[in-house]
C-alpha cells in the first residue's frame, strides 16, 4: 500500500516540478495556492487549462502549485506568499484575505456562480475491508472500540467540516435544543480520535501508510479516490445519511495578480472550472459538480445525502469560528472535559 501512495506523490511532484522548470519559457506564470489534498486534481487540471488558454489567446501559461491546510495557506498569503489564485476548502480562509489583507475583492463570492464554489463535496468515512467495526452512520463512531482519524479542526478546513458534520448530526438526532446530549456525543466523538493530523493528506497517510485507526473521516472525494487507488480489496466507503455541504471556494488574489500582470489569465483559470470539460474532470476526482449534463452522467456514483449547511448548524462560518473553533470555545471545552 505504501508504494501506491508514494506513486501518487511522486507523479504529482513531477508534474509540479515540470511546471516550475518550464515557467521561464512561458508567456505568463501563475501560482495556485490550494488545500492539502488537491494536488492531483490541479496537476491534472493545469494541462487542460494551458491548452484552453493557448487556443483562446495564443499565449502560453505555466501554473505553479502550493498545497497545505487551507487555513495555513491563507496565513502564508497574508505573510507574503505571492498567490495569483486561491482554491480553498473553506469560505473563511478566502474571506480573511479580503478582510485583513484587502488581497481579494470584497464581493469575491459574487464573481462566479454558486458563491464562487465550482464544485462541492461532503464528509464521509473510509473503513477497512469488511467494515469490521460495523460503521454505517455518525452514531457508530462513538462506540468504545472505534478509533478515528481526521485532520485537526484547529489547522484544517477539512477537519472543521468533519467536526461541524458531527455537530449537525447530533443536532439532527437529539434536537437543536438538546445541548447536553449533543455535547455528550461530541465529547465521546473527540475522545475516540487516535490522531489529529494538521491536514487532510496527513490524515490519509496516517490511516493508509501507518495503518492507524478504524475510520478515516474526510471529504467524500478523498475517500473514493483512496479506494479507487488501492482497490476494493482493502477499503470500503461509507457515506452517512446526514452530513454537511462542503463548498470549495475560489478567488483571484487581485492585488497580487494585478501586480504580476496576470489578472486576465488568473480570472480565466477559475472561470474555466465551470466549463463542461472541467466539471467532468472534477467529477472524475469524485467531487460533486453543478453542471446539469455532468451531474446526470455521474448521478449513480453519488448517494443521496441530507446535506446540512454551516448556516443551519452554526449560524454561518463567522459564528462557527468565533463560538466553536476559537481558543477556549466549544471545541476546546469539550476536549478538556
Amino acid at each position: 500500500m505504501k508504494s501506491k501512495l508514494k506513486v501518487i506523490k511522486s507523479v504529482a511532484g513531477a508534474l509540479l516540478l515540470g511546471s516550475a522548470v518550464n515557467a521561464s519559457a512561458a508567456d505568463q506564470t501563475i501560482l495556485n495556492t490550494s488545500y492539502d489534498i488537491a494536488r492531483e486534481l490541479f496537476a491534472t487540471y493545469n494541462p487542460v487549462f494551458r491548452k484552453h488558454w493557448e487556443e483562446k489567446t495564443g499565449q502560453t501559461v505555466e501554473i505553479k502549485q502550493s498545497h497545505a491546510g487551507s487555513s495555513k495557506q491563507a496565513r502564508s498569503i497574508l505573510q507574503g506568499l505571492p498567490a495569483d489564485v486561491v482554491t480553498f476548502n473553506q469560505v473563511t480562509d478566502v474571506q480573511i484575505l479580503a478582510d485583513r489583507g484587502k488581497l481579494v475583492a470584497e464581493d469575491w463570492k459574487d464573481k462566479l456562480p454558486n458563491n464562487s464554489s465550482p464544485y462541492y463535496s461532503t464528509t464521509a468515512f473510509l473503513v477497512r475491508k469488511g467494515n469490521p467495526k460495523n460503521i454505517h452512520d455518525w452514531g457508530d463512531l462513538v462506540k468504545d472500540d472505534v478509533a478515528l482519524v481526521f485532520p485537526n479542526p484547529k489547522t484544517s478546513g477539512n477537519g472543521r467540516y468533519t467536526y461541524l458534520a458531527a455537530y449537525g448530526y447530533a443536532q439532527d438526532q437529539f434536537g437543536k435544543d438538546a445541548t447536553e446530549q449533543q455535547n455528550s456525543f461530541l465529547k465521546t466523538f473527540l475522545g475516540n480520535v487516535s490522531v489529529f493530523d494538521t491536514g487532510g493528506r496527513g490524515a490519509t497517510t496516517t490511516f493508509v501508510e501507518r495503518g492507524i485507526g478504524d475510520v478515516l473521516i474526510t471529504f467524500e472525494s478523498e475517500v473514493n479516490n483512496i479506494r479507487q487507488q488501492y482497490g476494493a480489496d482493502d477499503y470500503e466507503v461509507v457515506v452517512p445519511k446526514t452530513s454537511i455541504l462542503a463548498e470549495f471556494p475560489v478567488a483571484v488574489v487581485e492585488r497580487n495578480a494585478k501586480k504580476n500582470g496576470t489578472l486576465d489569465v488568473s480570472t480565466e483559470y477559475l472561470s474555466y472550472l465551470y466549463s463542461e470539460e472541467s466539471q467532468r474532470l472534477l467529477a472524475s476526482f469524485n467531487y460533486r459538480v453543478h453542471n446539469d449534463t455532468v451531474k446526470a452522467e455521474v448521478a449513480d456514483r453519488f448517494p443521496e445525502v441530507k446535506l446540512l449547511t454551516v448556516e443551519e448548524i452554526a449560524g454561518g462560518w463567522p459564528n462557527a469560528m468565533k463560538d466553536i473553533f476559537a481558543n477556549g470555545k466549544q471545541l476546546d471545552q469539550l476536549q478538556r472535559r
